[in-house]
């Protein structure tokens, strides 16, 4: 296939896969998230919703690949145009993380929250927004100031990432949170991603990637979880003994 082929190709075809991307966002909010702010859709809408939302989306990305097209086109690398991929699936990775990550983060501080309102351990209630705001900046404020060093782990250490291989890492990433989010399961995104970027390096060679680097990944999570355990009793038994409970 000549270059001129391949790019007309991928002008082609990027799109449906930001409608897909696109749509499966879409559904998770419409299903989900709507929900909570008092919408309560019908299938019919929840699905003409999703269509409108993925079909915008697919629409600014060919017109932003066709505006990239003398630039692409110039490069001679397909892989540029997949750039324009990475943006619509940064954004669901971003949707990810908050439906996700924010609610492990606040889990424990909105259920203290509602028990102390309600006086009743066993009651559920609506989470207070300004919780969800708390966790939000949370996240954000980790990212600005932390965030670079696992940013350049997880871009650069584990294998090399071009476009299209970080699209489909951030895709089936995405993907399975927001559906592991939609049933309530409490996933690690990282996790996650760390293995999609893995199965990428994988798909190419597994020398590809780089092994040290992934062990190194894999016994932080072992050493974390008696670590994480061993904190929280101690700061535990300092609140019991500060309080006199």
């Amino acid at each position: 296939m000549q270059a001129k082929d391949k790019i007309d190709a991928a002008i082609f075809y990027i799109p449906f896969y930001s409608f897909f991307v696109a749509g499966v966002i879409a559904q998770e909010i419409a299903r989900k998230g709507l929900t909570h702010i008092g919408f309560s859709w019908n299938d019919s809408e929840v699905w003409v919703f999703t269509v409108l939302i993925a079909l915008s989306t697919a629409l600014v990305t060919s017109f932003a690949l066709r505006m990239r097209r003398a630039s692409i086109a110039s490069k001679g690398d397909i892989e540029s145009a997949f750039g324009v991929l990475m943006i619509v699936t940064a954004c669901a990775m971003a949707f990810a993380h908050g439906s996700n990550d924010v609610a492990n983060a606040i889990g424990p501080l909105a259920a203290i929250f509602s028990a102390v309102n309600s006086n009743d351990l066993s009651s559920t209630s609506a989470i207070n927004p300004l919780i969800l705001l708390l966790g939000g900046v949370g996240i954000v404020l980790g990212l600005a100031t932390l965030g670079h060093k696992v940013i350049k782990t997880v871009g650069e250490k584990i294998t090399k990432l071009t476009p299209s291989l970080g699209f489909s890492a951030n895709m089936a990433t995405a993907s399975t949170v927001v559906f592991a989010s939609y049933l309530g399961f409490p996933i690690s995104t990282t996790h996650t991603l760390i293995g999609g970027v893995i199965g990428v390096g994988l798909a190419n060679s597994a020398k590809d990637i780089d092994w040290s680097s992934v062990y190194r990944i894999f016994a932080s999570w072992v050493i974390t979880i008696p670590i994480g355990a061993v904190f929280t009793i101690l700061f535990y038994v300092f609140l019991r003994v500060l309080f006199g409970v």
